[in-house]
């Protein structure tokens, strides 16, 4: 089966107020080292989808080969940002499955997505999700049988209370680690960029 993997970085960064997609993050800014990092998972495409600040993003940032989908309604939230890439790739991929990785988690192991992606082939359920001690996270794998649902959801509102209403859809992967932390206040800025040798 091949893979679209979808970046999720259209949001405002209301809570840092200044673009976080723009900080600076090792030899990238943070947006440029999450794609250049998803272009090292399991992943026959990536795809990236920007809504506020999209040109000025774009401009400063190396995405590689991976495709552009504008939200041009992101300030709705997280569910506007599923339904434009989903909708792109459904018209313009062949691929069969989506693995949709949120923008600023900066610390994916590309090993976790490899077993997040052998279990989700070994299983027959159609949504494969990582289960970081306690709770479920990301990234999420979900085949196109799917989308459609995905694509119907609206607001700032991912997609688990879907997976949540339909456990038999879900394939849960424990990990006994806590999950990747979002990059959204100035502390997680301190915390998690990478320190530049002394």
């Amino acid at each position: 089966m091949s893979t679209a993997a979808v970046v999720l970085a259209a949001g405002g960064s209301r809570r840092l107020g200044r673009p976080k997609q723009l900080e600076p993050w090792g030899d990238h800014n943070l947006l440029g080292h999450v794609v250049a990092r998803t272009h090292l998972f399991p992943v026959d495409e990536v795809w990236v989808v920007l809504g506020r600040d999209a040109d000025r993003i774009l401009a400063e940032t190396d995405l590689g080969d991976a495709f552009v989908v504008e939200n041009l309604e992101w300030e709705e939230g997280i569910a506007s940002s599923l339904r434009v890439a989903l909708d792109a790739i459904t018209r313009l991929s062949k691929c069969d499955r989506a693995l949709i990785v949120i923008g600023d988690q900066p610390e994916i192991p590309v090993e976790t997505v490899r077993e997040l992606f052998a279990a989700h082939d070994a299983g027959n359920k159609p949504v494969t999700v990582p289960k970081y001690r306690y709770n479920w996270g990301n990234p999420v794998i979900v085949d196109r049988s799917l989308w459609p649902r995905l694509m119907s959801l609206e607001g700032d509102e991912g997609a688990q209370r879907l997976w949540q209403a339909h456990p038999e859809w879900v394939n849960e992967v424990w990990f006994s680690e806590v999950g990747p932390r979002d990059v959204d206040t100035e502390s997680d800025v301190d915390d998690l960029r990478p320190r530049r040798p002394a």
